[in-house]
């Protein structure tokens, strides 16, 4: 089903994903007359009030949680800033010491980066070329003075699915640390009950689930105390101050219903199996970054030696399709990606690296048309190139 412009071609959905028709229609009545306060006592308010908590129901169903442990938040970022600095306060005097990956999220890592300031012991763990953990690694870690462990379940970049439930039983056994996992990749896409992957907390947002953009969740188990990142008024049960975004949280309720019901998992796959299959038939010198398989379910990231990302990117976007050089949150920074400098991609492999991320509302003749494109584009840089270092043009 097209919902874009007929003439584009969306494959950055690891950025964002268009908000679904149904979503959108589930939100409008918020938006108009139904605008009440949900902490007011009145009708207006007590209807609003209703609807945040139908919202909070189906999105701890997705979760297999209980609705009193999901709390609202205004993005993934808030929701992994307050899972690590309030775990950090809550527990500082049972100790000052966090484990994540150095292929976090940026927030993460500038989280754990500001409370290093703060006097916290940080270890970031390193990751093999496909971008795994090792196992042993953490275990090696933990120590007495270990409060949280973070790591990301699926890699926004290259993809890299990491055993979360195997890594959250690791802490648990060896340490009385919590574990946090960054899951806002994940819903629709894989295994996302929190019970299965036995984590403590969990971050999701909406607007990587075709919801809307500005309302995320974290999910915290009962027995987890942390210190609240926002205070104020004490709503969400004083766990984050702040009037309730009940429009935006009644279309991520409706997000995380339509996640459930329609599982992409296999669609996806095959749509990535296929756009690998054919740009490596097609075009020479291309490296595939992260596994090959599993990996996060319509997520490919490639590298097209001697052809600068950007460049891929902007001649793309004069096509119609719409791709990326790495995480959208950083891609004013002409730098390479610290996932990639993670995985020991070399500064060519790094430079010349393109994501393209594949969702509900494309097809495969999206693939078809994303292949054509590129075998064009990376040709004729190429020969740009080619002319270049022969001296050809711009001596």
């Amino acid at each position: 089903m097209k919902i874009l412009d007929v003439d584009r071609i969306y494959a950055d959905n690891n950025a964002t994903t268009p908000v679904d028709p149904k979503v959108k229609m589930e939100m409008l009545p918020y938006l108009e007359d139904r605008f009440g306060n949900p902490n007011s006592l009145h009708t207006t308010g007590r209807e609003a009030r209703k609807a945040v908590e139908e919202a909070r129901q189906k999105v701890a169903e997705m979760l297999n949680c209980k609705a009193k442990e999901i709390i609202f938040t205004s993005s993934a970022t808030e929701s992994n800033n307050h899972a690590i600095k309030g775990t950090a306060f809550a527990r500082k005097n049972e100790g000052k010491h966090i484990i994540t990956s150095k292929i976090e999220h940026k927030c993460v890592l500038e989280a754990c980066g500001w409370l290093e300031e703060q006097g916290f012991e940080i270890t970031y763990l390193d990751v093999d070329k496909e971008g795994y953990l090792s196992v042993e690694d953490i275990e090696e870690e933990l120590r007495e003075d270990t409060v949280l462990v973070s790591i990301m379940m699926a890699n926004n970049e290259v993809g890299t699915i990491q055993p979360i439930n195997k890594l959250a039983r690791i802490v648990h056994e060896k340490s009385n640390a919590y574990f946090h996992t960054d899951m806002a990749q994940c819903p629709g896409k894989m295994d996302v009950d929190v019970e299965n992957l036995g984590v403590d907390m969990a971050t999701i947002n909406a607007h990587k689930m075709y919801g809307p953009k500005g309302i995320g969740a974290l999910y915290k188990g009962q027995d987890v105390e942390i210190d609240p990142l926002l205070h104020g008024g004490g709503q969400e049960e004083g766990e984050r101050s702040g009037t309730e975004n009940v429009p935006y949280i009644v279309g991520f309720g409706k997000a995380c219903e339509l996640a459930q019901k329609n599982q992409e998992k296999d669609r996806l796959e095959k749509m990535h199996q296929k756009f690998v299959e054919d740009v490596c038939a097609r075009i020479e010198k291309v490296v595939i970054n992260g596994p090959l398989s599993p990996r996060l379910p319509g997520n490919t990231n490639m590298s097209f030696i001697g052809v600068e990302g950007e460049a891929l990117v902007l001649r793309l976007d004069n096509h119609g399709i719409d791709v990326a050089t790495g995480s959208a949150c950083s891609s004013d920074e002409l730098k390479a990606s610290h996932v990639l400098e993670a995985l020991d991609k070399g500064p060519e492999v790094a430079h010349s690296s393109l994501r393209i991320s594949f969702g509900r509302f494309n097809t495969m003749d999206d693939v078809d048309a994303v292949v054509e494109a590129l075998e064009k584009e990376v040709d004729d840089l190429r020969s740009i190139t080619a002319m270049d270092e022969k001296g050809k043009i711009g001596d």
